[in-house]
């Protein structure tokens, strides 16, 4: 299983800044740490969230609610879960008009982490 660092998602943060616009930069460095540490983490050896698609939904969610970002956080919380399955062999057959729903819709509190992980299992 390959993972994400955090040197890699401040990368493709400040990739995604440079081709879209806004804001590049950090609000609050411990809240994107806590997202991915929250993520990888075992108990006992037994993973927290064992498979990839738990994994990426995780984090979409964590970084699209956290706001650790100063700007982008929705767009960097999709990019995150995209880039993570496509480097472990998973594409997801979606649009990019769902995929901006998809943001939209957690940022505003209308779904959670469910909803994201049946999202990705609907589009895999």
């Amino acid at each position: 299983m390959i993972l994400l660092s955090e040197k890699q998602i401040l990368k493709l943060h400040s990739e995604l800044v440079e081709k879209f616009g806004g804001i590049d930069g950090v609000r609050d460095k411990g809240l994107i740490e806590s997202s991915i540490n929250n993520v990888y983490q075992s108990y006992f050896g037994v993973e927290k969230y064992p498979t990839i698609e738990e994994k990426a939904a995780r984090l979409c969610y964590s970084f699209i609610k956290n706001h650790a970002f100063l700007d982008g956080n929705k767009r960097i919380g999709i990019y995150v879960m995209m880039v993570l399955l496509e480097l472990n062999g998973i594409s997801l057959n979606c649009s990019n008009d769902e995929l901006t729903e998809l943001g939209l819709k957690i940022a505003d509190s209308s779904i959670g982490y469910s909803e994201i992980l049946e999202f990705i299992y609907k589009f895999k």
